[in-house]
């Protein structure tokens, strides 16, 4: 300390060369004293000294204070002053410097320390490994001094703690740290260390980043939190913008949903400081991170989707919808609502029905529209509501025709008590106000934007203009007011309503042959646009130049010639007569020329510095690039060529009918596919209930069996503890085996007889069949029917007769059971006749008297059963009985009817026999004429009676 003293004490004599003397000393002190106290008290005057002569204490100490992290690691205060003076040696975090040329020299100095400092890659690594120690004194000041080497040169140290091992995740304990000094300037240093480095980005975000800070944000009160709030929400844009991977693990984490909570305001009157509007404008700008139009589309989708499903959108529109929200706050959220709907149909058919808190209720489209032809409003509030408007319309057709829909006579309030969307569009298209007129006419635009529909249902909207005057088409309205130029007096830009019109008719025109038909039957529409084109106007006529340049150039290429007077070969003379094809094609390219073109087609958002610049659209911009080269073919194109092409797509539209078609069935069949699937699905499911009830019935009647056998077995034991009741239980005990002995006979019986039946009815069809085969004609197949006939028959005479035999062995076992069954009976009345047991009281013999007879009542009850059943039997027996004697009289008549046939058998034989011989006695006689005849010399044939006689002999 007295060093020190004399160190200061000094300073008055010679500035200059005594601090410089003082730094070398302790310099020499740091580097040469053995003692650890020495070395500390000489850096921490290092320490002082360093703000006020810093170039002279980084030029001397710099590499003696390295030395000191590297060896004196065990001493946390000599680690944190060596640490300290560092951070004042790099850093240009200096108050007193106000001046910009001492700025600048701070700035090139931490820069030029910065770099000696990195120039050896061990001292980030050393650097990194001291943020491990837990000691305030050590941690805090080394998180400083990294996070000023990453201010002063972010990408090289970026890439040294990049390289070496665990470095980010050595930073990212930072943010767990109990010490808020310390947690929130980790928060910075992350900041510093994520910017601009996609790589780290990633690391960072999987070491968990996004639950801890979102934990910070939710422990430190939300969008009503302090600065901490604010820099964890920039960490979170330095993590999330551009970084598609960042964001899909942000999606797939469900960290969107705890986003919700940020934007509940809650009461109007809680205030709205400058912290919380702070805080909220970077809330809703890292919602717009996650559904940027610049992000891929299937990214942006899912996060549509998913603010949507957790009432994000819902909770944004609310505070749309509020009041005493502040103007930035309100025009920032009018913006995100835009990007969260924009092209996504689910949303944006919540946005259209979202009503703003008035009496009577209006939709909050028709109230943001209200503000943007309000020419008090804002201009930034304006363009956010114009952007609001455009998104809401993007790729969504039924929103387009709601919006044309309120411009149509048939839904117009004739009362007057409403405002519609369309009224206002056409008060902002006519108004005075050049900025209201720009704003209406683009936001037309966009409602016909690819709809080639309501581009022929816009050309049906009617103006009234004057009283007493005709309506006139909204078409007509437009053109009117164009060709009107500057005569009427407008506030704002002069050229700003021309060019809004002109990019109006040029998107209503485009792919609409109907509309350029109606556009061309104004025959004042041509020559105003031809001599706009002609003149030779200052610059900032040119560019409605070339608007009216791509008019006409449209009103060509999509003309369908149905007018003879403006066909496209006419219109073509006309351009090369008045205007010239090269200075025409000239005119045309002005627009992509112009300085504000580039500049609308980078972003869809209208964000512009001041009115003024309100000239292009970015939509408007597409159209010009497609169209632009394709007008200039046309233009120099001839006649046949026209044809060809014409021709060629007709062709193309046949092959896209034809393609759209076949598109419809496979979407129809992707639908019946569908269906399908969850039919499918919905029998997996019944099918699956229906198994499990199933088990579940099995499992119920398992478990009521084991119950029973339980309770047979419980019984079991019952009877078996009856005392002298035994020997009358153990009696009767037989008589269930013998009765359940009986029944499986009789079941047998009922088996043997069932089976018998089918054998009678075997052999009755058998006999009728040989009826059948009896009545045949034809004497061979008789004849071999009866030998078939003898053995059948035979064969049923064995068959009878082993029935016959059954049936007397069931007989006979029948009148064992009766006899069985008799000895039963005796058993019974012998056991009911047995007197009681003398010494038993009168109760006992009583109950056990009760309970005998219930048993003979059951017995009785199966005698007499078994009886019916028996007689039962018997009658079956009979029957059996006379069917085997109709089955022997059917047999006896068969062997009747079979010797009749013998007998008819062998007469037919005989008297075949005798005509033989007849015949051949007449043959010989033939034969013997025939001699005769061949004496007398007469020829004779005789084939055809040799013939027959041949037949009738075979």
């Amino acid at each position: 300390m007295n060093f020190l003293r004399g160190v200061m004490g000094g300073q008055s004599a010679g500035p200059q060369h005594t601090e410089a003397e003082t730094i070398q000393k302790l310099c020499d002190r740091v580097a040469s004293s053995t003692l650890l106290d020495d070395r500390r008290n000489a850096v921490r005057a290092l320490k002082s000294l360093s703000k006020k002569y810093r170039l002279e204490v980084g030029i001397q100490a710099m590499e003696h204070l390295i030395h000191v992290l590297q060896t004196d690691r065990s001493d946390s205060e000599i680690i944190g002053y060596a640490l300290d003076t560092l951070y004042n040696i790099i850093s240009n975090d200096e108050e007193e410097e106000v001046e910009e040329n001492s700025t600048r020299q701070s700035e090139d100095l931490g820069s030029q320390f910065t770099e000696i400092f990195i120039k050896q890659q061990e001292n980030v690594t050393l650097l990194l490994s001291l943020l491990e120690e837990f000691d305030f004194h050590v941690r805090w000041p080394g998180v400083k001094l990294l996070t000023s080497l990453l201010k002063q040169l972010g990408p090289q140290v970026q890439q040294i703690i990049l390289v070496s091992p665990m470095g980010v995740s050595r930073l990212m304990d930072l943010l767990a740290d109990s010490r808020e000094v310390i947690r929130n300037d980790g928060v910075l240093l992350l900041q510093a260390l994520t910017r601009s480095n996609g790589a780290i980005q990633k690391i960072v975000a999987f070491e968990n980043a996004f639950e801890r800070l979102l934990d910070i944000i939710t422990e430190e009160g939300n969008s009503d939190g302090g600065i901490v709030v604010e820099d964890c929400l920039i960490l979170l844009q330095n993590l999330l913008k551009n970084n598609n991977s960042n964001q899909n693990f942000f999606k797939e984490g469900s960290y969107i949903q705890r986003m919700k909570p940020w934007f509940e305001v809650g009461d109007e009157n809680s205030g709205w400081s400058a912290q919380k509007v702070t805080n909220l404008h970077l809330m809703l700008q890292l919602v717009r991170v996650l559904v940027s139009p610049n992000n891929p589309p299937g990214a942006t989708s899912s996060c549509q989707k998913a603010m949507f499903q957790c009432g994000l959108l819902q909770q944004l529109c609310t505070i749309l919808m509020a009041t005493g929200v502040p103007a930035d706050i309100l025009t920032e959220t009018i913006n995100t609502v835009s990007e969260v709907i924009r092209g996504c149909q689910v949303n944006q058919d919540y946005f259209a029905s979202v009503n703003a808190p008035s009496n009577p209720p209006r939709p909050a489209i028709v109230v943001l529209l209200m503000s943007m032809v309000n020419e008090r409003q804002p201009f930034v509030l304006r363009c956010a509501v114009l952007y609001c408007f455009q998104c809401f319309l993007y790729k969504n057709q039924k929103g387009q025709g709601e919006i044309v829909s309120t411009l149509l006579p048939s839904t117009i309030d004739a009362t007057g008590n409403t405002v519609s969307a369309g009224q206002l569009l056409c008060g902002g298209l006519f108004s005075t106000d050049s900025l209201s007129n720009w704003c209406a006419a683009v936001a037309l635009a966009h409602a016909l934007q690819e709809n080639a529909t309501q581009k022929e249902q816009l050309l049906r909207v009617q103006l009234a203009t004057s009283i007493g005057n005709p309506p006139v088409s909204l078409l007509q309205q437009c053109t009117n007011i164009l060709s009107q130029g500057d005569k009427i007096n407008r506030r704002g830009s002069k050229i700003q309503t021309r060019v809004g019109l002109l990019m109006l008719l040029c998107t209503w025109l485009s792919n609409c042959p109907i509309a350029v038909t109606h556009f061309l039957h104004n025959s004042a529409n041509v020559p105003f646009l031809t001599g706009q084109i002609a003149e030779n106007l200052g610059e900032e006529e040119q560019l409605v130049q070339g608007l009216c340049a791509l008019l006409l150039g449209i009103s060509i290429y999509f003309n369908d010639n149905s007018l003879e007077t403006y066909m496209k070969e006419k219109l073509k003379q006309l351009i090369e007569k008045r205007i010239g094809k090269e200075n025409f094609i000239e005119k045309l390219g002005f627009i992509s020329k112009h300085e504000l073109y580039s500049r609308a087609s980078q972003k869809p958002q209208p964000n512009f510095p001041s009115p003024e610049y309100m000239i292009f659209d970015h939509e408007f911009t597409k159209l010009v690039k497609e169209l632009e080269g394709v007008i200039t073919k046309a233009i120099y194109k001839s006649s046949e060529e026209d044809k060809k092409e014409e021709e060629v797509k007709k062709t193309l539209e046949q092959h896209d009918s034809i393609v759209t078609h076949y598109k419809n069935m496979i979407r129809e069949q992707d639908l019946q596919l569908e269906e399908l699937k969850q039919q499918i699905s919905t029998l997996k499911c019944q099918n699956e209930q229906l198994q499990t009830a199933v088990t579940q019935q099995v499992s119920q009647i398992q478990q009521h069996k084991d119950q029973y056998n339980l309770l047979k077995v419980q019984l079991g034991k019952d009877s078996q503890h009856q005392g002298p009741y035994t020997d009358g239980a153990q009696m009767n005990g037989v008589q269930p085996e013998e009765i359940s002995r009986l029944r499986e006979e009789i079941e047998e019986l009922k088996s043997n007889r069932e089976l018998l039946q089918s054998q009678l009815a075997e052999k009755d069809s058998l006999i009728e069949n040989l009826k059948s085969s009896q009545l045949s004609p034809g004497t061979n197949e008789q004849s071999s029917a009866t030998a078939g006939d003898s053995e059948q028959i035979a064969e049923l005479k064995q068959e009878l007769a082993t029935l016959k035999s059954q049936l007397n062995s069931q007989s006979v076992e029948i009148t064992k059971l009766q006899t069985e069954k008799q000895e039963l009976l005796q058993k019974t009345e012998a056991f009911a006749k047995s007197a009681p047991v003398p010494g038993e009281s009168e109760t006992v013999i009583a109950t056990k008297t009760t309970d005998v007879e219930g048993r003979l009542s059951a017995l009785l009850q199966e005698t007499k059963e078994l009886k019916n059943e028996i007689k039962a039997l018997s009658e079956e027996r009979t029957a059996i009985k006379e069917q085997l004697d109709s089955s022997n009289s059917t047999i006896a008549i068969l062997q009747n009817e079979k010797n009749k046939l013998e007998v008819d058998i062998t007469d037919s034989k005989k008297e075949q026999d005798d005509l033989l011989v007849l015949l051949a006695d007449q043959d010989q006689k033939i034969f013997s004429l025939k001699n005769k005849l061949k004496e007398l010399g007469h020829p004779v044939r005789l084939r055809c009676f040799q013939k027959w006689f041949i037949c009738v002999s075979l």
